[in-house]
């Protein structure tokens, strides 16, 4: 482990890599590891316990205990009570998360805080959702028959989340953590039929084959997949607020977010101006390790993310468009770096346009009217973010209807909050997190017909 790099931790104790099964730390067997990698050097931070299909079987087999007990000996005020101490844990070690969440993942320290607090907001929000499940009282269409529903639990939940995995103590039998590098062994969550429900974040090849293979069981599953989220400036907009907006949700994280601006969509009457100003805007972006304070933009997560950022570059390059700044990877190799990158002059034809980068490249294309624009944005199998920029309310309402997405900024690139329904449509996915729809997606409804009464 490299442990000088968790020194500025205030509690050590929260760097762990072993898994957690029914409450207690597990090592693999054979003490089997694999690197977890510090992408601002390329360097190893520790090594993570890679466990096996047979860390799945306990695991669930303890959940499917556990979670029926939990539920029969607990209330839903209680329930809320402590996922109230667990974000209240969060947030007390906030800044030691951040840390490590920075480390792993490469992005910068602010951004780290903030991400932890918006995680924090999930787990507060839903600790105030545990106490609202309501069901419902139904007009019955009989004489002396009441129809009424309930809400209870789906059963044990399959997690696999992306990069970095949360933890939180509950009870022992309720929450297991498994990090693992077998995928074989993780198919055990959507084979296993005491799995009811199927969560996954990840790319869209991925989310197809998980979800084919627990319909095998006919699990109830969430998919958060890929994006190919369009950024679209019309001719009415603040050009100053559309570029701010472009710097929040083009290069946070490197790019590396879900619902990223993957492709820039610019009225072709203002698209040098808008161009200029982002390029300036990008060329004071900082490149370097997350934990600098002065860094802006940190790194990508791994090599091969790196090669693809070269590839759209060079392939967008290739088939007419032009480079503005950025467009190569630092000269000294070290880390997963690459420049913050913009091109104009993009078009369908380039690998941009119908791949989602995940990488700090602005691409813009130019378009002439607002049916161009529409038919630009949804000319993708993708369909989990968009955004767009217009001071035109009739073209607002009319654009918020046409575009195929399941969650659309106008104004604003920043979208996400617990308070929000997040997921997609077509193939970005299905099923939300966040808001009250939240919940539901791990909830069973139970109707119940009372007669003759």
């Amino acid at each position: 482990m490299a442990i000088d790099s968790f020194l500025k931790l205030q509690d050590q104790s929260l760097v762990i890599s072993e898994g957690l099964i029914a409450g207690k730390w597990k090592q693999a067997k054979g003490n089997n590891t694999f690197p977890v990698i510090n992408p601002a050097t390329g360097g190893v931070l520790l090594r993570c316990a890679d466990l096996d299909r047979s860390a799945f079987i306990d695991a669930i087999g303890s959940a499917k205990s556990g979670t029926k007990v939990f539920f029969e000996q607990t209330t839903a005020k209680q329930r809320g009570s402590l996922l109230r101490r667990w974000h209240d844990l969060v947030m007390a070690n906030h800044l030691d998360l951040a840390i490590i969440l920075s480390l792993e993942n490469g992005k910068t320290i602010a951004e780290a805080k903030s991400e932890v607090n918006y995680a924090a907001s999930f787990i507060s929000w839903f600790s105030e959702e545990a106490t609202r499940a309501y069901g419902d009282t139904i007009a019955s269409s009989q004489p002396n028959t009441m129809v009424s529903t309930y809400r209870e639990p789906v059963g044990v939940c399959g997690i696999i989340t992306p990069w970095n995995f949360p933890a939180a103590m509950i009870t022992p039998d309720v929450i297991h953590v498994i990090p693992t590098k077998d995928r074989e062994a993780s198919m055990e969550l959507a084979r296993n039929p005491d799995v009811k429900k199927l969560s996954f974040t990840g790319s869209t090849k991925v989310g197809k084959m998980l979800a084919a293979t627990a319909m095998g069981t006919m699990k109830r599953i969430s998919m958060e997949l890929g994006g190919n989220a369009p950024f679209v400036v019309f001719e009415d907009a603040d050009i100053d607020k559309a570029v701010d907006g472009a710097m929040a949700c083009k290069f946070r994280c490197a790019g590396q977010t879900c619902v990223c601006a993957n492709r820039l969509l610019v009225h072709e009457s203002i698209v040098d101006e808008f161009a200029a100003k982002l390029v300036s805007r990008v060329e004071q972006l900082r490149l370097g390790a997350g934990l600098d304070t002065d860094t802006t933009q940190g790194p990508l997560i791994n090599r091969a993310a790196v090669s693809k950022m070269e590839a759209h570059v060079q392939d967008a390059i290739a088939k007419g468009a032009r480079l503005l700044t950025g467009g190569q990877a630092p000269a000294d190799g070290k880390g997963f770096f690459y420049q913050p990158t913009v091109l104009t002059g993009a078009t369908s034809a380039m690998q941009v346009a119908y791949e989602e980068t995940f990488g700090p490249l602005a691409a813009i294309f130019a378009f002439s009217d607002e049916s161009e624009a529409i038919r630009l944005s949804n000319d993708t199998e993708y369909g989990l973010a968009g955004y767009f920029f217009s001071r035109d309310i009739s073209r607002v309402m009319r654009v918020v209807r046409q575009l195929q997405c399941g969650m659309v900024g106008v104004n604003t690139g920043l979208i996400s909050a617990a308070e929000t329904p997040f997921g997609g449509v077509k193939e970005s996915g299905c099923g939300r997190e966040g808001s009250l729809l939240g919940i539901q997606e791990y909830q069973n409804v139970k109707s119940v017909t009372i007669g003759n009464l």
